[in-house]
């Protein structure tokens, strides 16, 4: 395969012209999967904090990209796959200043534009036998998936063309998954999430804080809003105490004061300190996320919760109160987002969560991920699942739990993800191991997206 280096144009939230930069890899040769009209495949990249972020420097090892990079590579472009893969606003060459972080729109233009761009740029290559099929599949791990899955509504919307998708472990529920956090239910990597989400939405709506120190505790409200994307390694912002590693919340627990006893008392349950009884083993996993110093004030997570009562995710709260989200239990008319929340960040997030504007997909999806997943919870499929239960049924989207018995076409998959996690928590402990069951499941998913495109006609 061949790897070239493309520059495109696209535009910020705020509409000023932005220029961005991306990976095209390109299958070379004589063999018949690699040369004459191939298919594209889409690829959108996972979180990453490192400002020089660059999918198409394959050649430097040091380069943070490389390792994703290197994935794309051998299960896509080595197979007979043409992909377009942008760095995204943010990293690289953008001159933005700030990622625009799971802000939908926004992603799924830069995808478009970056798309576009490669395609013009395929003309001009040094593989003039290998072109474009007019197939095009689109997928993203992580954060990744979540763009790829908001690609898909704005093409669908534009009356593009995508042959089929695969979002894997994405943050698609992006209210009740926020909700969870606040709850108590503190993910792997909380901390580094939550300063990349509220720029971003700070940047596009405005609404999410006056001053930093709003959302902030003292510690570390200064300079926050500029702090990401770093050339600073994760390592080194945790080390120089630009960021705590793990405690977003104070472990001194915090109430409510509404003066309404029903939401204060639901609200107090909400912000106490995970126990064993509400969360069984999972509970010294999310009270890793509290500590001092801590992240987010006392006084913002208060008022967040607050709202969050009154103003129910109706998926969260079924999922709170012991109910399930699988075998088709629930659907469209009892998985839907908060009718009117009034804290800025909720606001944000129901915008831009994927169950917002009523959509599906019009052709096939396989949504892939893990549901021991600490880092994004697999609810997060669930809930969409839920949402297109009738598409579930029928057959036009799929989903695939790497964790689940393994059955079906990818049996010998799930098995091979479940020995691979074995291993781990053998070798590292499970304490260790959990850490990284996110990372663990990207190749797999990668691989499951392949053969779920070689299935579509």
């Amino acid at each position: 395969m061949d790897f070239y280096y493309f520059k495109y144009w696209t535009v910020g939230p705020d509409k000023s012209p932005q220029m961005a930069s991306g990976a095209l890899m390109v299958p070379t040769g004589s063999a018949a999967p690699c040369t004459g009209p191939r298919p594209v495949v889409l690829y959108a990249h996972g979180t990453t904090t490192a400002s020089t972020y660059n999918l198409a420097d394959i050649s430097d090892p040091s380069n943070p990209a490389n390792s994703e990079s290197a994935m794309i590579a051998a299960v896509f472009a080595a197979q007979g796959y043409i992909v377009v893969a942008p760095n995204m606003l943010g990293y690289d060459i953008s001159t933005l200043g700030y990622h625009p972080y799971v802000d939908g729109a926004e992603n799924a233009t830069d995808m478009m534009d970056a798309l576009t761009a490669a395609r013009k740029a395929l003309l001009s290559t040094f593989t003039p036998n290998t072109s474009d099929s007019g197939k095009l599949y689109v997928t993203g791990y992580s954060e990744g998936g979540y763009v790829a899955m908001a690609t898909v509504k704005a093409m669908q919307a534009a009356g593009d063309t995508v042959t089929a998708s695969a979002p894997s472990s994405g943050p698609y529920a992006l209210e009740s998954f926020g909700d969870a956090i606040f709850f108590g239910q503190v993910n792997i990597g909380s901390t580094v999430f939550a300063p990349l989400v509220t720029t971003s939405y700070q940047h596009a709506y405005g609404n999410v804080y006056t001053q930093t120190s709003d959302v902030y505790s003292s510690t570390y409200a200064t300079g926050i809003d500029t702090l990401l994307p770093s050339t600073m390694s994760l390592t080194s912002l945790f080390q120089s105490g630009k960021l705590p590693e793990a405690s977003l919340f104070d472990s001194t627990t915090p109430t409510s004061s509404t003066g309404v006893p029903a939401v204060d008392g639901a609200a107090d349950a909400l912000l106490a300190e995970p126990s064993v009884a509400q969360y069984g083993s999972l509970a010294a996993l999310f009270d890793a996320g509290f500590g001092s110093p801590y992240l987010v004030n006392d006084t913002y997570r208060v008022a967040y919760v607050d709202d969050a009562v009154i103003h129910q995710d109706q998926a969260e709260m079924t999922i709170l109160n012991g109910g399930t989200l699988q075998n088709g239990q629930l659907n469209a008319s009892t998985v839907a987002l908060a009718a009117s929340p009034a804290v800025g960040l909720r606001q944000d997030l129901a915008l831009n969560d994927m169950r917002n504007g009523g959509w599906a997909p019009h052709e096939p999806m396989l949504m892939c991920g893990g549901d021991q997943d600490p880092t994004v919870y697999f609810q997060n499929t669930e809930i969409m699942a839920a949402e297109w239960s009738p598409y579930v049924t029928g057959g036009l989207v799929s989903v695939l739990d790497l964790n689940g018995t393994p059955s079906g076409a990818f049996a010998a998959l799930q098995g091979a993800f479940q020995g691979t996690y074995a291993g781990l928590v053998s070798s590292l402990g499970a304490s260790t191991a959990i850490q990284s069951y996110h990372a663990t499941e990207a190749p797999f998913c990668m691989v499951a997206a392949r053969g779920f495109f070689a299935q579509v006609p």
